[in-house]
């Protein structure tokens, strides 16, 4: 009966200090997420520039021999 009352003691902290984990765990995992989606999102800026800076040069000469 005694274990079990200083289990039952102990509930609260140990529940608390589980669930902090959790929420550590949690937030580092959406930190590498958003770390994740801000480095795609930075790559297909630099794509989309390199493409229109392509298909200007490309206009330009097109324009040029006409």
């Amino acid at each position: 009966m005694a274990l079990s009352l200083v289990s039952l003691l102990r509930w609260p902290v140990e529940s608390q200090q589980q669930a902090r984990r959790n929420a550590l765990v949690a937030t580092t995992a959406l930190t590498q997420a958003r770390h994740e989606r801000d480095e795609v999102e930075e790559f297909l800026a630099a794509h989309a520039r390199r493409w229109d800076r392509a298909r200007r040069i490309v206009e330009a000469r097109t324009a040029a021999a006409l």
